[in-house]
């Protein structure tokens, strides 16, 4: 609720504080005095969009603050919470235009920005008038109204589930689809790869096997010969025998030799046993420089094709086997792909049905309500003098969405047998008016500490009309906060609390004052509305009378 308004320097404002109370607030004064400053001023603390020069003329700066008390369960609680500012029971905004044009805004003392304001504005303010593009009149936000008045939070709640469920769904479907897309354009050359790296079966470190033996078998020509003409030379028919014949001579003299011979034996007898290590050695590497005339072929044959294919697939080829086995993984992807996108498929459309119900049910509800909605508003219209116009609530389909998928628009029709269109293009000013005021009553039956602006409601209207729309205006502000400027006396005489706005021109320089008045200077107040500057006795008479109810 908005208990105060501080305002400086905002254009012909020069300092205003004015201290507001529940039930229903009435601002009144001359055309051109400053009423619809007062709004624009609200709405800068408020960070509505607005016009961009309200710093008064000669001013290095304009300020407006504004304070409100918050229940506990007020709304604008959880807008302060995501932004990180501190709360409690009041909530003070202050907000200062220079003059060059920047802005800058305070949430209880904490610096935040435009955005929060208006964030926060939502919770705090509803502005009602005949050009109020941000509430009704607006259809755009005609559906999220029946919504609120149909209390089907918990319905839309289901909804936008299912539409993230459904969403979700089409997503992995689409990526499992785009996946076997492009396992499909390359299952050709999958199949031939796969086939082609079956066939020579790579294994780490076979390449650099391969090549040591090829360069082996490359160079045993040269150096078998040799190897061979050695292990002879060391065999039976050469060292090993004159060795042989050595010891069999020593041992021979070794009687007659007094010992002197047994170390020269025990030397030749180590060195026969080292000797033949060295035969079987040479043996041995005889035996491997020994190939099939075929084998180094048949080893560079497949070195080649080795280093081939891994040049082919850009990996190295020891990795060969590796991405072999990725490839095969694709190729079973691909061949269990087809069951895989339908079990997607089948998600998706229990997902899809699941959505379908969702909305189905929200439309049901809608037209429910929509059918509630249209019989509180004609309710409403008799006694603001309408009862012959029509209130239709119209609902048809729209693009499915994460509310449904209903279009809805507020339609009316002042005359019988006259068409219906739009709200705010078929009825007139004062009829615009009286529509606005009887759809709000039934949207804001129940609730409590609203703080609601009403900006020339009653425009067009007068006599008993004007007198049906102030009862209205003040059983509305029965349990919450009605703003309303009027030019209307028979309003301002129902209001709980009245305000006079003048403009003042004081050494060449204009200003406006707000004044409250008290039950005296009202009765001059709405004796000027009644008979214009002059104020009689019988104008002041109708006022009593008016103020008397």
């Amino acid at each position: 609720m908005l208990r105060g308004l501080d305002i400086s320097d905002m254009l012909i404002i020069d300092r205003l504080e004015l201290s507001f109370q529940p039930g229903l607030n009435v601002l009144t004064g001359e055309t051109g005095a400053g009423k619809s400053i007062l709004l624009d001023s609200l709405g800068f603390v408020l960070g509505w969009r607005g016009q961009a020069d309200l710093v008064r003329q000669g001013a290095t700066q304009g300020e407006v603050t504004a304070w409100f008390d918050l229940a506990s369960d007020h709304p604008a609680h959880a807008v302060l919470d995501e932004a990180g500012l501190p709360g409690g029971e009041e909530l003070i905004l202050r907000r200062i235009n220079a003059a060059d044009g920047r802005k800058t805004a305070w949430v209880n003392d904490r610096r935040c920005s435009g955005e929060v304001l208006r964030q926060l504005s939502e919770t705090l303010v509803e502005l009602h008038g005949q050009h109020d593009d941000r509430g009704l009149l607006n259809p755009k936000g005609h559906r999220v109204i029946l919504d609120d008045f149909a209390g089907l939070a918990a319905a839309k709640s289901k909804c936008r589930s299912a539409w993230a469920a459904k969403g979700a769904a089409a997503k992995k479907l689409a990526a499992a689809e785009a996946a076997m897309a492009a396992i499909r354009d390359e299952e050709e050359f999958l199949r031939h790869a796969v086939a082609e790296l079956d066939v020579l079966a790579p294994e780490p470190g076979e390449e650099a096997a391969l090549d040591t033996r090829r360069r082996t078998m490359q160079g045993a020509e040269k150096i078998r010969s040799d190897v061979i003409r050695a292990h002879e030379i060391l065999g039976s028919q050469g060292a090993e025998a004159a060795l042989a014949d050595a010891l069999r001579w020593l041992d021979g003299a070794a009687e007659k030799a007094e010992g002197a011979l047994e170390a020269p034996m025990a030397s030749l007898s180590r060195a026969m046993v080292e000797l033949d290590e060295a035969a079987e050695g040479i043996a041995a590497a005889i035996e491997g420089l020994s190939f099939n005339p075929t084998e180094l072929e048949d080893t560079e044959e497949r070195l080649f094709a080795i280093r081939a294919l891994a040049r082919k697939h850009e990996v190295l080829a020891d990795d060969l086997a590796g991405f072999a086995d990725i490839l095969r993984n694709k190729l079973a992807a691909l061949d269990a792909g087809d069951a895989d996108l339908s079990r997607l498929r089948k998600e998706m459309g229990a997902a899809e049905e699941v959505y379908i119900g969702a909305a189905d049910a929200l439309t049901k509800a809608r037209r429910k309500a929509a059918k509630a909605l249209d019989k509180a508003v004609s309710a409403e219209l008799a006694p603001l003098k309408m009862e012959r116009a029509v209130f239709e609530t119209q609902i048809s389909p729209d693009t499915p969405g994460p509310d449904g998928a209903d279009a809805v628009a507020f339609t009316v029709a002042t005359n019988p047998g006259a068409p219906a269109g739009p709200l705010n293009k078929i009825a007139s000013g004062g009829e615009l008016s009286r529509f606005l005021l009887a759809l709000k009553v039934c949207l804001t039956r129940g609730q409590s500490g609203l703080t609601m602006i009403f900006d020339e409601i009653d425009r067009g209207v007068g006599g008993a009309t004007a007198d049906a729309v102030g009862r209205r205006l003040a059983a509305l502000a029965s349990n919450g906060q009605i703003l309303v400027v009027t030019h209307s006396p028979q309003v301002a005489a129902l209001g709980a609390h009245h305000w006079r706005v003048e403009k003042h021109v004081t050494s060449g320089m204009t200003t406006s004052t707000v004044t409250a008045l008290p039950d005296p200077e009202r009765v001059d107040e709405i004796a000027r509305m009644l008979s214009g500057d002059t104020i009689t006795e019988e104008a002041r008479g109708a006022a009593r009378a008016l103020l008397a109810g």
